[in-house]
């Protein structure tokens, strides 16, 4: 999981970096086909629900990595009953990296 930390740049901006701060392990939970319709047709933002532990330290900002694909979470929820976190998460296109790189 990587989180954006806030330094100062010394010149009275400041400079934003994701750090990676460990794993977390999460489900993925994929839209159907007539959700991602739906929400296209709509001009909806579609967002991917990812389950995580309850205890999971995932805020708002966060990036979930791995196999290839980046979620960036924009909301989380706790049910009334604790028994996971849902993160709801826009997948990011990230560009491949090209070799020699």
């Amino acid at each position: 999981m990587w989180r954006p930390v806030t330094d100062d740049d010394g010149a009275g901006g400041q400079t934003v970096t994701m750090t990676d701060i460990g794993d977390v392990r999460a489900r993925v939970s994929q839209p159907s086909a007539a959700e991602r319709v739906a929400a296209m047709q709509a001009g909806a933002e579609l967002l991917m629900p990812v389950y995580l532990a309850p205890d999971a330290d995932v805020s708002r900002g966060d990036e979930l990595r791995g196999d290839g694909e980046v979620y960036r979470v924009k909301a989380t929820v706790r049910p009334s009953e604790v028994e996971y976190l849902r993160a709801d998460c826009e997948l990011v296109q990230v560009e491949p990296e090209s070799e020699g790189t």
